[in-house]
C-alpha cells in the first residue's frame, strides 16, 4: 500500500482548517467573529503541523485535539492554538514574545504572519527540538531560549504582543512589564481546575483591561526556583 505523502497531508490540513472554521462559527457570540483572520487561516493551511509533533503522532497531527509531546506537555488543540494567535491581532513586523515554545508550531505560525518571534521554553529538550524543526521548516528565524517563562525575556523587551501557552492565576508581573503600552497578551487565567482564555490589554497609562472569553484547560505556568 502506498504511504502518506505531502499531498495527502495537505488534505488533512485543509480538513483541520475547516474544523477550526466550524468552531469559530459556533462560538461567534463569545468571539465577536465567525471566521479566523484570513492571513492566519492561510498560515494554518501553509504550515505543516505534522512537522511539529513527535514522529509517532504524524497521523494524528490534524485531529482536533491536543497532542502529547512529552514531560506532561501538549501541543494545543488546533482551534485553541489558532484562536490565541488570532486574539493577538498580529501585524507584520511586530515583536512577539511566546511563553512555551513546545516543538515550535505556534511560533512557526506567528512567524508566517510576519511577526518577529522570541520564545521562552522551560524544557531544554523542547527548545532544542523546536530549533531543529523550525530550521527544517525553513521559515523566518525564531529566537528561542531556555528559561522561566514567567520572567519573560527582558533583554528582548519590550514586546508588542505576548502569547502564553500555560495558565496563571493572574498576568505575570514581569510579562506585563515587558508588554508595550497599547499591546496585548493572550493567556489562560485561573487555577488548575478552572481557567478562562483571556485577552489582557495594556492601556497607554499602563493599566490593564482583562477580558475573559471561554473556558479552557492548560497546564500551569512553571517557574524555576
Amino acid at each position: 500500500m502506498k504511504g502518506l505523502d505531502e499531498s495527502h497531508l495537505a488534505i488533512f490540513r485543509r480538513h483541520m482548517v475547516e474544523i477550526i472554521d466550524m468552531h469559530y462559527d459556533l462560538a461567534r457570540e463569545e468571539l465577536g467573529r465567525s471566521t479566523p483572520e484570513p492571513r492566519l487561516r492561510q498560515a494554518l493551511l501553509d504550515v505543516p503541523r505534522h512537522a511539529f509533533v513527535p514522529p509517532q503522532l504524524v497521523l494524528a497531527a490534524y485531529q482536533d485535539t491536543p497532542l502529547p509531546i512529552g514531560f506532561d506537555k501538549t501541543v494545543s488543540q488546533p482551534f485553541i492554538g489558532a484562536l490565541m494567535i488570532d486574539l493577538l491581532e498580529l501585524e507584520p513586523g511586530e515583536e512577539v514574545l511566546e511563553i512555551g515554545t513546545g516543538f515550535g508550531y505556534q511560533a512557526a505560525l506567528m512567524a508566517a504572519l510576519g511577526a518577529e518571534v522570541s520564545s521562552v521554553e522551560i524544557v531544554e529538550e523542547f527548545a532544542a527540538e523546536a530549533r531543529q524543526r523550525l530550521a527544517a521548516f525553513g521559515g523566518p528565524d525564531v529566537a528561542i531560549r531556555v528559561g522561566d517563562g514567567s520572567r519573560g525575556w527582558a533583554e528582548q523587551a519590550p514586546f508588542d504582543k505576548i502569547l502564553v501557552t500555560a495558565a496563571a492565576t493572574a498576568p505575570p508581573p514581569a510579562l506585563v512589564e515587558q508588554l508595550r503600552p497599547g499591546g496585548r497578551m493572550a493567556i489562560p487565567l485561573g487555577g488548575k481546575e478552572v481557567q478562562q482564555l483571556s485577552v489582557v490589554e495594556k492601556r497607554l497609562d499602563s493599566s490593564l483591561d482583562i477580558r475573559a472569553l471561554m473556558p479552557v484547560r492548560f497546564t500551569l505556568l512553571e517557574t524555576l526556583i
